[in-house]
């Protein structure tokens, strides 16, 4: 009796320890793979983790407002920042942990000297990756901003166009699918990655490693601060994480801290 009295004892210890659940939305490439990486930690650590996996970069943001989720993991802080001020949400970032470099993709030419005139450019739609990637286009020299610091420049600021491009403003995830049909298509990493692109090797240009697009996760005031996130946030900035980004993506996704 006294020793089954222990096991149950244990038992109501053991669930007590394991029953704090944090539910986090992710896009597929490397959002939730690193979210993976963390999962066995946090459970020795009495959080399950439970990830989401999403294609936009909407709903994640809404869930987390809505209450439907605890926290998401995908985007920046300029994209937060334009998201908020959109839809009124008051999401913050709960902690950085890597930096995606853009890249500029073609199947059509080798180099983007090759480029030819009236070719069509396809960019993000949305305000903040659209305002990235017409800064690399800048800096890449395909055309010229008013600002070349505006992250939230839209094709109404191109100053110079020599080639005459064409830019078609269109959902983020599809972009790899279009590539075909496009002469450039500027790339979220994630969704490159997801496409079997390899960043390093397939990306005609690319943002350095100065690229203030950190990735964050995302969450409300009334939950950043709980124990189960202070759990995460350790564990994202541990070095298996770090070395995790390091040898499984080789650039293409560079830890930030």
């Amino acid at each position: 009796m006294k020793k089954l009295l222990v096991l149950l004892a244990s038992a109501l210890a053991f669930s007590a320890h394991a029953a704090d659940t944090l539910t986090i939305g992710a896009t597929a490439v490397p959002h939730a793979e690193i979210l993976e990486v963390v999962k066995p930690m946090l459970a020795k650590d009495g959080v399950n983790l439970d990830v989401k996996i999403f294609n936009d970069y909407v709903q994640p943001n809404l869930q987390v407002a809505e209450k439907r989720l605890d926290a998401n993991f995908f985007q920046h802080q300029p994209y937060l920042d334009e998201f908020n001020k959109a839809r009124g949400t008051k999401l913050v970032s709960v902690v950085g942990v890597h930096i995606e470099p853009f890249g500029i993709y073609s199947k059509k030419v080798k180099k983007l000297a090759d480029l030819k005139s009236g070719g069509t450019v396809a960019i993000p739609n949305d305000a903040t990756n659209g305002g990235r990637a017409l800064l690399l286009l800048d800096k890449a020299g395909v055309i010229k901003l008013k600002n070349p610091n505006d992250i939230l420049a839209t094709p109404k600021d191109i100053v110079s166009n020599p080639k005459n491009l064409k830019i078609r403003e269109l959902e983020a995830a599809t972009l790899p699918r279009i590539l075909d049909e496009v002469d450039l298509a500027l790339i979220n990493t994630n969704y490159a990655l997801q496409a079997k692109l390899v960043p390093t090797k397939d990306a005609l240009a690319m943002e350095d490693s100065k690229s203030p697009y950190v990735n964050i996760v995302v969450a409300r005031e009334d939950n950043k601060d709980s124990p189960a996130m202070k759990k995460l946030v350790a564990a994202l900035h541990s070095p298996a994480v770090k070395k995790f980004i390091q040898d499984k993506y080789k650039g293409a996704v560079v830890p930030a801290f």
